[in-house]
């Protein structure tokens, strides 16, 4: 087993899909109902890479379409493409939605790049017109007050029909690799409400106290995302703690030494020095309790913070928290600290959707290199780090209480983008994305996680655009360009998403 497999895997989006025609067009165009079906199945294998696919098939008139409907139904799908294979009437598709209720998108995928003009027939035309219905269930949609999403291009085959009378390879084409790239977002984003709705997090002690952006109703967090959200005590923690053998922390020293280097005492900070060994088997003992009340609990994902009384058992226990809130978050259990269970959806949605989604915040502001440092005292999100991380030794935690080790890395270099989640005054969540670049600038040497991140606009003008947004102080930060993915989210999720340079 990887070191980094995921403890609960997310679960695989169900997508439904169907084609249409007009039933009329079967008789008088011998082979044009078979070569459509064709088309249908080779999007349904394109779309089974990504998920479980639920094909439908043919739907060619009303009375179709509320069987389909029907049909969608029994298979719980979270969202449904519609082919327009051809011409086919809005009342064909209209009942369709009206009936199951996912989230739709049209799929207007032309097979060939140009038509044959000289040597075309009614019948090779009708093949290729998959546009021309869109606008009509565009209008009916609208009319019904049915939101709708659609993707034009190219089909993207890599091969030509015997029956065609033009050329079909486009799947090396500018408009079915952008439409295709376009279908693979809207399935992962699917993959986020249906693990959402299935998962358990976990609210371990509070919030850190005055940080009134991160308070949060989790009446209204279940309503808006379908999340379970279990309160924890850290007594519950510490009833792991007392059932954790010598053999099982020997386990996870071995996982931590194999994931992280012991740094030595930091050339510049007198608090931060090379761990001891005690600091070490405490974080190991700590990170086996950790894994334990996961699994009792069957968690998904975590927030925590507890300071405890200075010199108490509780306020020890809460120093060897970060590495082990680590490796649980490589291994798909994101964890967020100071209470922060916003943060923790958004790092949920990144890990869902296999981009990482490491706990930050604004750290300082290099202007020199133009760069934002983003990072936090931990944890930190080990699969998308640069090299292997650093484990300091901390004389203290600043702002908390305690002393343990920390973690000291910075995501890999190359494209980033950090996710938001927010609430707005009317109490409504909110995703702000960012795209950007981690670079490769120097950091500091005092046990924090640290990513020297290049925005689109000058940091004050960026820190300008995105402080109007009044976000949440932290935020989880993917590899990746991601702010075109994270906007299907929320349109799946009808969470308002805002994206910016």
């Amino acid at each position: 087993m990887s070191l980094l497999t995921p403890i609960k895997p997310a679960r695989k989006p169900r997508i439904g899909m169907y084609s249409v025609g007009l039933r009329a067009y079967w008789e008088q165009f011998p082979g044009l109902r078979e070569r459509l079906e064709q088309y249908g199945a080779f999007i349904e294998q394109k779309i089974a890479q990504w998920a479980d696919v639920f094909n439908y098939g043919l739907v060619d008139t009303e009375s179709e379409g509320r069987s389909a409907g029907e049909w969608l139904n029994t298979q719980n799908v979270d969202l449904v493409f519609c082919h327009a294979a051809t011409y086919s009437t809005s009342s064909t598709v209209l009942p369709i939605h009206q009936i199951n209720k996912a989230p739709v998108v049209f799929l207007n995928l032309q097979p060939t790049e140009r038509m044959n003009y000289e040597g075309s027939t009614t019948g090779e035309w009708l093949a290729h017109c998959g546009a021309c219905p869109v606008p009509e269930f565009a209008n009916a949609f609208n009319r019904a007050g049915i939101p709708f999403k659609v993707v034009n291009g190219l089909l993207g085959l890599d091969y030509t029909p015997d029956i065609s009378l033009t050329n079909e390879v486009t799947s090396g084409r500018k408009e079915a690799v952008r439409a295709w790239r376009e279908i693979e977002e809207w399935v992962r984003a699917a993959g986020v409400p249906r693990t959402l709705r299935h998962s358990r997090f976990g609210f371990l002690g509070n919030t850190y106290s005055g940080m009134l952006d991160m308070y949060s109703d989790f009446t209204m967090l279940q309503a808006q995302t379908g999340l379970h959200i279990e309160v924890l005590e850290i007594c519950d923690l510490d009833r792991m703690l007392r059932s954790v053998t010598p053999q099982e922390t020997k386990r996870k020293r071995d996982e931590v030494l194999a994931m992280f280097q012991l740094s030595g005492d930091s050339p510049s900070d007198p608090i931060a020095r090379k761990p001891t060994e005690e600091q070490l088997e405490w974080s190991c003992k700590v990170a086996a309790a950790q894994e334990k009340l996961v699994r009792e609990y069957d968690l998904d994902a975590l927030t925590y913070y507890y300071h405890g009384a200075p010199g108490g058992e509780y306020e020890q226990l809460q120093g060897g928290f970060i590495v082990g809130h680590s490796l649980l978050t490589a291994r798909g259990i994101p964890c967020s600290g100071e209470g922060d269970l916003k943060t923790a959806v958004a790092m949920k949605i990144c890990d869902i959707l296999g981009t990482g989604g490491s706990f930050s915040e604004i750290v300082v502001v290099d202007y020199v290199d133009e760069t934002i440092l983003l990072g936090h005292d931990g944890p930190f999100h080990i699969a998308i780090s640069e090299g292997r991380p650093v484990l300091r030794g901390m004389g203290l935690y600043h702002g908390k209480q305690g002393t343990g080790v920390s973690v000291e890395a910075k995501v890999r270099t190359g494209p980033i983008t950090t996710l938001n989640l927010t609430q707005t005054g009317d109490g409504r969540l909110k995703l702000i994305s960012s795209e950007a670049e981690s670079t490769n600038g120097p950091i500091m040497r005092i046990g924090n996680t640290q990513t020297p991140v290049k925005f689109k606009q000058h940091p004050d003008d960026y820190m300008t655009a995105w402080f109007a947004e009044a976000p949440t102080h932290h935020c989880a930060m993917s590899i990746g360009h991601n702010a075109s993915l994270f906007s299907k989210v929320g349109e799946l999720m009808q969470i308002k998403h805002v994206a910016l340079g």
